[in-house]
């Protein structure tokens, strides 16, 4: 079976009893006004000969390609499936599209990875952390950073110290005095600085840290490895939810109950922790607002570079022994 021919501007302009500059007036939205019924005529021709116009070469033309690229660490990580989605949903409400990919946590990956966005057209790009800051020298488009930090460029995160503080008060708040951490990235992050400033407010020294990537197989190592330390905790804080579950796995193969035995409390909230067992008490990022706002900024311009953060949510489940 042969292919149809495709329909050309040539063809509409023949069925709508107009020239092909006017055709394009109206496709394009201009340069140039157009009668309110012969656009109608135009528009119906296009209805009716299920005409296409070439959508890349209109972008060019325009000055946009009203296209996104969001760059995230790991495309299996739920915590950046549920953000793409939400930013997806964001973009697509504003006649835009997303081209995703992913680094492996590689920095130099994600260099390569601007470099072919910025050949594709993009319109803007979005930036997940965490990661080493790629060099934005060349990039003459809008960028926004997100879970991260750069120079030059706006951000949007979490506040990761302040919800980290307010998830083990509550574990402190339960009783326990020797908290555990496991954590992913550089020491001293935001995380693990808001683990000190609950134990050192309630005049507790630190616990057991355990330093693991933001993983299952991470926070699998990392809690065995905190069930054999010396002063053994009570409670876990995990630094993602990816490492808590991990630990919960390492917790019962050591034949423990949570949170009978040891409770758990992570940092992320994707809908991964309703459905462990028991179900993961967690502090929450705002995905949906970080997402809009990130977005918004993108497409709207900005008047000043900002760090923006947003409050956590501290959603109580059954691991935190409420």
């Amino acid at each position: 079976m042969s292919k149809a021919t495709p329909v050309t501007r040539n063809d509409v302009a023949q069925y709508a009893g107009v020239s092909t500059a006017v055709v394009s007036y109206v496709v394009n939205e201009g340069p140039r006004p157009v009668a309110p019924e012969t656009r109608e005529r135009v528009l119906e021709a296009i209805r009716v000969l299920g005409y296409r116009p070439n959508a890349t070469a209109r972008a060019l033309r325009m000055g946009t390609t009203h296209t996104l690229g969001l760059i995230t660490p790991d495309g299996g990580n739920p915590l950046f499936a549920e953000l793409a989605k939400a930013i997806d949903k964001e973009a697509s409400a504003r006649g835009y599209v997303v081209l995703q990919t992913s680094t492996d946590g590689d920095p130099v990956t994600e260099q390569a990875k601007i470099a072919e966005l910025l050949i594709r057209q993009v319109s803007g790009l979005l930036l997940v952390g965490p990661a080493a800051d790629p060099d934005l020298t060349e990039v003459s488009i809008p960028v926004v950073a997100i879970n991260r930090v750069l120079s030059e460029v706006s951000s949007v995160r979490p506040q990761y110290r302040e919800g980290a503080r307010a998830g083990v008060e509550h574990l402190i708040a339960h009783g326990h005095r020797v908290v555990g951490l496991v954590v992913g990235g550089p020491p001293n992050g935001e995380r693990e600085l808001g683990w000190q400033d609950a134990l050192h407010q309630a005049g507790l020294t630190d616990g057991p840290i355990a330093r693991a990537q933001f993983s299952r197989h991470g926070g699998y190592g990392a809690g065995r490895e905190l069930l054999t330390a010396t002063n053994r905790p009570t409670a876990i804080f995990a630094s993602s939810d990816l490492q808590a579950v991990g630990v919960l796995r390492a917790i019962h193969e050591a034949g423990l109950r949570v949170p009978d035995d040891i409770a758990v409390l992570a940092f992320d909230g994707t809908a991964e922790t309703e459905y462990t067992w028991p179900p993961l008490t967690v502090v929450r990022q705002p995905l949906e607002r970080m997402a809009r706002d990130a977005v918004s900024r993108l497409i709207g311009g900005q008047d000043a570079v900002e760090a923006i953060t947003y409050p956590t949510e501290l959603v109580l489940r059954t691991s935190c022994g409420c």
